[in-house]
């Protein structure tokens, strides 16, 4: 390998050469609406023709930039640079999105370069990131191309499709290849995220009611439930000449309905943002419940269950629900209502609220399944659904995590260590792997650009162009461990 300074400086020229390619790579990933879609599921596009599209647009970026590429089934892909061993290091970056969702000021499908920020769903998660993940790679492919130099280890990128929701894209990977030797994630923050919460999911469901018997036709709110949703909305059988307005509701005439019942929506609109971390947000579905329920827009027979959102929506740490918790290593418990649902069957009508706690190891999924449900049942309600992912910790002393955190150091002039996050990455699938950057803390952005999983979503052009800089580092130190 070459000398730490002449590889700063290659790297760093090499950086100002491809970036323009770089943001052109990144908004030919963003055109493609990439989110899950089983519906359409089909043999080697296992979440659908969008994310698969994705899929095969990052490995044509891969090829044209030198890397040799494989397509599993359509559920991962890759590109690697053969090394002198074939045991590897890995990157593995997601070409799959949530919702793009309401409220966008800009173009959510195409990179819009304003005032220092690109912005598009997926410029920061994990779009952008994964872009860099390959032209990182591409300059070592360069380097083995021009100069003859074999690399230790092989470099191998891997591409998944299936983040944003049930990462089995990462199940079906580690169930047909070895482990890497190690491996980082570049979908999260800088500088090194050595341990991620728990995150348990659940849903409630309100008890069935005969359809046309509630002053609610319909409930409605959020996309996904890893994501504080910024709107909601409700038809009541109401007129809106005699619902009274408040901050962040709108209220329209609807119509009629069936029988001659005059119709309102009520559309709630909040601020969006990722469930892990809600300070700064405003849950929409919570503005809508709060107002149903102070202006008596439900049925007695549905009281319980928006007793039960009242609870869960008054906080974003549990507090209110009886599930809060904190301890020695991670931040606070966080626990937020991702989406609500109108049901319909032959039993009636019904309303299904999904919730996303990010948890830290003083407490487990057993112990809040335990809790939501008991608190469901005394309100009328059930869990009907329920998942959950343990906590995760890497010891911050290890050589690789001290060789990331030196490296940024190095580049940035800052003085950073290891530390924790409440959001949950593809590090957590692996033996020997941590999630590290590319969002900056350095870079604070204007209010008018959104955060991962929000409306607007934004990241710093510079700080994604430093980023490349210091991912060629990071893995030229690591060959060397």
């Amino acid at each position: 390998m070459a000398k730490q300074t002449d590889l700063m400086a290659t790297a760093k020229a090499y950086v100002d050469e491809v970036w323009e390619d770089v943001v052109a790579d990144i908004d030919h990933l963003v055109q493609v609406e990439s989110v899950e879609d089983k519906e359409h599921a089909e043999p080697g596009k296992p979440f659908g023709p969008a994310p698969y599209e994705a899929l095969t647009r990052a490995l044509g970026i891969a090829r044209r930039l030198g890397l040799s590429t494989r397509d599993c089934e359509g559920y991962v892909g890759y590109g690697e640079v053969a090394g002198e061993s074939s045991a590897y290091l890995a990157t593995i970056a997601h070409s799959d999105i949530v919702p793009v969702g309401k409220g966008w000021n800009f173009d959510p499908l195409r990179v819009t370069r304003k005032d220092g920020y690109l912005l598009g769903r997926g410029v920061l998660d994990d779009k952008g990131p994964l872009v860099l993940s390959l032209y990182a790679a591409a300059f070592f492919a360069r380097m083995t191309r021009d100069e003859g130099v074999r690399l230790p280890y092989t470099l191998r990128c891997i591409i998944g499709t299936n983040e944003e929701t049930g990462m089995e894209d990462v199940d079906y990977y580690l169930e047909h290849f070895e482990q890497p030797a190690f491996c980082f994630t570049p979908d999260a923050v800088f500088p090194v995220i050595c341990g991620e919460k728990g995150r348990f999911y659940a849903a409630v469901a309100s008890e069935w009611l005969a359809a046309g018997t509630s002053r609610i036709v319909s409930l409605e709110g959020g996309t996904v439930a890893n994501a504080i949703p910024g709107n909601a909305q409700a038809v009541v059988r109401a007129t809106s000449s005699e619902l009274p307005t408040r901050t962040g509701i709108e209220v329209f005439d609807e119509g009629v309905d069936d029988a001659g019942n005059r119709l309102a929506r009520v559309r709630a609109t909040g601020k969006g943002g990722h469930a892990s971390m809600p300070e700064g947000t405003t849950n929409a579905i919570g503005l809508l419940v709060s107002y149903l329920f102070d202006n008596g827009l439900y049925d007695a027979k549905e009281r319980g269950f928006f007793e039960f959102e009242r609870m869960l929506l008054a906080d974003s740490y549990g507090k209110a629900l009886g599930v809060a918790a904190t301890d020695d290593v991670f931040d606070p418990l966080t626990c937020v209502g991702g989406t609500v649902r109108t049901e319909r069957s032959n039993a009636g009508v019904r309303f299904v609220q999904t919730m996303d706690m990010r948890y830290p190891k003083s407490t487990t999924g057993e112990a809040l399944a335990q809790i939501v449900a008991e608190v469901a049942s005394v309100h009328g309600c059930a869990m009907v659904d329920h998942d959950d992912m343990v906590p995760f910790y890497v010891a911050p002393e290890s050589d690789e995590i001290q060789t990331l955190v030196s490296t940024y150091n190095e580049v940035t002039g800052r003085d950073t260590q290891a530390f924790t996050i409440g959001g949950g990455t593809y590090a957590r699938h692996f033996a020997r792997a941590v999630a590290f950057g590319p969002d900056d803390p350095a870079y604070p952005a204007p209010a008018w650009v959104g955060i991962e999983h929000g409306a607007d979503e934004g990241v710093a052009e510079d700080g994604l162009k430093r980023a490349l800089l210091i991912y060629i580092v990071a893995i030229a130190r690591l060959m060397c461990l």
